[in-house]
């Protein structure tokens, strides 16, 4: 794979003036890659790149502020650099970006669901169009496209928006923001009982791990969140379907205008609730109100971040 080995060069001389590079490697089986933390140039050669690096590793960023870090980002982790960025949360001089075009990475859930009980895997081979799992000795072959993250089947950004280093070609970009958004306007149109409905139930089956939270690259006051304060005290600990949803409403509020759909807290969360669809609901709305996209442009700042006398399209109400 040319990018990777163009991405193992770019590292290896640069890594003399970093404290350490964020990456990808094998994880606890074939099916699962890792974060990576490279800081001798002998890691450099266990970095991997692929369709199994999910894990969007700008979530490291804001706390290794300080530090002088590489790190490998795909085009969606790149808009949340670009975002942390924009927030003052990282140090443009601190941080080295290598980035990549990227075709996609899968979705766990879906293979999963397809292959079953994953608690054995013995091999996974991607090659092209296929990825072919060997799991508990019996032997699958699957469509990429079948379990393909959601996100990338719509993807706008498959190349870093923002980088210091770019590895091989770019990936080009097909998806419209419609079609980004098909999902949110096929839910908004249900009526108001079903999407009632709807939520409770999966709101019913949150456990309140708050994985969603933690693996958010953008929600940094994790350590001082309304969910375990007691001070004041917005919400209890009940297991009550009640506070399981404002949880998620306020972290979605938390994140309007600064989410960059990269679906960690989709892909974090135990019992597969779709919780990217709030996110996403946000950012419709950003968009048609401000015209504007979370993760862009590094000397943009988010709409609800600063505030104007006039907005173009908010009219005077008349009260």
């Amino acid at each position: 794979m040319q990018n990777l080995k163009d991405l193992k060069e770019q590292i290896r001389k640069a890594l003399p003036e970093l404290d350490v590079v964020i990456g990808w490697t094998g994880g606890y089986d074939p099916l699962h890659a890792t974060p990576h933390f490279i800081r001798r140039d002998e890691d450099i050669d266990k970095l991997q790149v692929g369709a199994l690096c999910v894990h969007n590793l700008a979530t490291y960023l804001p706390g290794l502020r300080g530090k002088k870090v590489g790190i490998v980002v795909k085009g969606c982790d790149s808009r949340s650099v670009v975002e942390l960025l924009q927030e003052k949360l990282i140090d443009r001089e601190d941080v080295t970006i290598f980035g990549f075009g990227c075709s996609g990475v899968v979705d766990q859930t879906k293979i999963r669901r397809i292959v079953g009980d994953v608690g054995n895997i013995d091999s996974c081979e991607i090659s092209g169009s296929e990825v072919n799992v060997s799991a508990s000795g019996a032997e699958h072959k699957l469509q990429l496209g079948d379990v393909l993250a959601d996100k990338c089947t719509t993807c706008r950004y498959p190349n870093a928006v923002l980088s210091d280093h770019f590895a091989g070609e770019e990936v080009t970009a097909t998806a419209t923001f419609e079609d980004g958004y098909k999902d949110v306007a096929e839910f908004e149109a249900k009526p108001t009982n079903e999407k009632f409905g709807f939520w409770l139930k999966e709101m019913d089956r949150c456990i309140r791990c708050y994985a969603c939270r933690n693996a958010c690259p953008i929600c940094v006051c994790r350590d001082h969140c309304v969910a375990q304060s007691r001070d004041p005290h917005w919400l209890s600990q009940e297991a009550h379907v009640r506070d399981k949803w404002m949880f998620q409403v306020i972290h979605a509020y938390h994140l309007a205008g600064r989410c960059t759909e990269c679906g960690e807290c989709q892909r974090a969360c135990p019992v597969d609730i779709p919780i990217l669809l709030f996110k996403k609901k946000m950012n419709k709305e950003i968009k048609d109100v401000f015209d504007y996209e979370a993760g862009i442009d590094p000397e943009a700042t988010p709409p609800l971040m600063t505030f104007k006398t006039e907005e173009d399209k908010i009219k005077e109400r008349k009260w």
